[in-house]
C-alpha cells in the first residue's frame, strides 16, 4: 500500500493540492499524517489540515492560529514537550488533505475514514473530537448511527471499547467569539485525559 502522503484517492482534494503546489511550491501540499505516538491512549482529532497550518507545515495543528491556541492548551496540560511535540497523545485529522473552503464532502470523509483513520483508532482509549466532522468520522469508523450520538461540546459518548469526547473546534471563529473559551476547553481536555487511565 502507498504511504499516506502519496494518497490521491479523492480527485477534488488532489486537484486542490496540485493548484496550491503551483502557487506555493515550498509548502507541504499533500496529505498530512498524524503526529505523536501511534499507541497513545488519547487521540486529539481535528477536521482537516488548515491552509496556513498543516497544509503548509506538514504537521497537524502546527503553523496557524487554531494550532497556536490548541498547542498552548495542550502544553499547559502536560501533553506537549518543550519543543511542542506530543509526548503522551496523538494529534491527527479526520480528513488528511486540505479541502477547498475547509469543507470536505461526505464521500471524502468516508474515504479517509476507511483508508487511513481506522488504523489510528486501534490504540486510543479516548478520542477528543474537535468539531462535528471529527466526531462523525469516529462514529463512521465504528459503524455507528450518527444521530444516535449527537455532537455537543463536553459530551462523553461510550462506544464499546472507545470513549468519544466532544469539543468545539479551536478555530478563531470559535475562540475569538467566546463560543470556545480556555476554561471550556481545559475542562474537556482534563476529562479526556482522566478517561485514559
Amino acid at each position: 500500500m502507498k504511504p499516506l502522503t502519496a494518497c490521491r484517492e479523492c480527485p477534488r482534494l488532489a486537484a486542490h493540492l496540485d493548484t496550491l503546489k503551483l502557487k506555493h511550491p515550498d509548502w507541504h501540499n499533500a496529505p498530512v499524517p498524524g503526529l505523536g505516538p501511534i499507541d497513545a491512549a488519547l487521540l486529539v482529532l481535528g477536521l482537516a489540515p488548515g491552509r496556513m497550518g498543516a497544509n503548509r507545515t506538514g504537521l497537524p495543528f502546527v503553523g496557524d492560529r487554531s494550532a497556536n491556541w490548541l498547542c498552548e492548551r495542550l502544553k499547559a496540560a502536560g501533553c506537549l514537550d518543550a519543543d511542542g511535540l506530543p509526548t503522551n497523545i496523538r494529534i491527527s485529522n479526520a480528513v488528511k488533505c486540505l479541502p477547498p473552503g475547509n469543507r470536505p464532502t461526505t464521500a471524502e470523509i468516508k474515504q479517509c475514514v476507511s483508508k487511513w483513520m481506522l488504523t489510528e483508532l486501534l490504540a486510543p482509549r479516548v478520542v477528543l473530537a474537535l468539531g462535528g466532522i471529527a466526531h462523525n468520522a469516529v462514529l463512521r469508523a465504528q459503524r455507528l448511527t450518527l444521530n444516535a450520538y449527537p455532537f455537543s461540546h463536553g459530551a462523553v459518548h461510550h462506544l464499546d471499547q472507545l470513549i468519544l469526547i466532544d469539543s468545539f473546534h479551536p478555530s478563531p471563529l470559535n475562540t475569538q467569539t467566546g463560543r470556545l473559551s480556555v476554561e471550556m476547553f481545559d475542562t474537556v481536555l482534563a476529562k479526556a485525559i482522566q478517561n485514559t487511565h
